[in-house]
């Protein structure tokens, strides 16, 4: 039997790649105001970051339905097909939840897999997922693994700007102030499914070099694996210097590191000039 890939566009793979991977990708609904849009759809990544740095007001996300799990779900019956449905994490978002209720109505043919991820840390789960069907493996078998391996996923981040984390009452107007007045480039992660705050540095070169110090403290890279780098906002220009500046951690391992644009899911708080790597851990 067949196995489609399904998941939601928090994991940042645009709908022209996802194509070509073979996989649905679900797009979540955007909201600036009472202008609606559909993340990758009808709103590119750029399109929302011109958008969040001209807004007084942070965009609001909402999940998706059961009813759109369903109709993605209904469709495998005809298509003789069965599904592994990845979400982003349970403790971010009710998507998960929807999933889980849209597969009650087909035993046996959708297996849902919380990513306790995002963006990029949900796009390289996402295509483990593909190598794995590619290898034959069944929906079940396929889910299996992935609850297995995700708990080696990791997912480091540096933000250029505490003013976004700041709109959405993440931290204190004073707290954000003392930070930018001070350079403060803090240091995030994904941890038991949530957003956690891991460092912080002065200055980019001092946050980009407490990066790569967390990086290797996270067991290092497994290259064997997806892996995955990642910008915010309408340049990738610090996602380079980081690069280059971080060489020895890919020199002689890869051919090429795979970027993409971190989207609205994470984009709505990290504010342009995020960097981010995800990988799964060697150890």
């Amino acid at each position: 039997m067949n196995v489609r890939i399904i998941t939601d566009s928090a994991c940042d793979i645009p709908q022209e790649e996802a194509k070509a991977l073979g996989v649905q990708v679900l797009p979540i609904t955007v909201n600036f105001g009472a202008e609606e849009y559909l993340d990758g759809v009808t709103l590119s990544n750029r399109q929302f970051f011109e958008k969040l740095v001209e807004s007084d007001t942070l965009p609001h996300t909402c999940q998706i339905t059961p009813f759109q799990y369903g109709e993605a779900f209904r469709n495998l019956a005809g298509a003789g097909e069965e599904a592994v449905c990845i979400t982003l994490s349970g403790k971010l978002s009710g998507c998960w939840n929807s999933a889980c209720m849209a597969a009650e109505d087909h035993p046996g043919r959708v297996s849902v897999v919380d990513s306790e991820s995002v963006s990029i840390g949900q796009r390289i789960l996402v295509l483990l997922a593909v190598r794995l069907r590619d290898q034959g493996l069944g929906a079940a078998e396929i889910a299996a693994e992935l609850e297995a391996r995700k708990k080696r996923v990791r997912v480091l981040a540096l933000l250029d700007t505490l003013e976004y984390l700041k709109k959405g009452g993440r931290i204190s107007p004073a707290v954000a102030f003392a930070g930018g007045v001070l350079s403060i480039k803090p240091v995030i992660s994904i941890q038991k499914g949530e957003v956690a705050l891991i460092g912080k540095a002065r200055g980019s070169k001092n946050g980009g070099n407490l990066l790569t110090q967390f990086v290797g403290e996270s067991g290092g890279i497994d290259f064997s694996k997806p892996y995955a780098l990642g910008y915010s906002g309408l340049s990738d220009a610090l996602l380079q210097k980081y690069i280059q500046d971080s060489e020895p951690l890919y020199k002689g391992r890869v051919s090429e590191l795979p970027v993409c644009c971190i989207g609205s899911t994470i984009g709505t708080y990290a504010g342009p000039g995020a960097i981010g790597v995800a990988f799964f851990s060697a150890e």
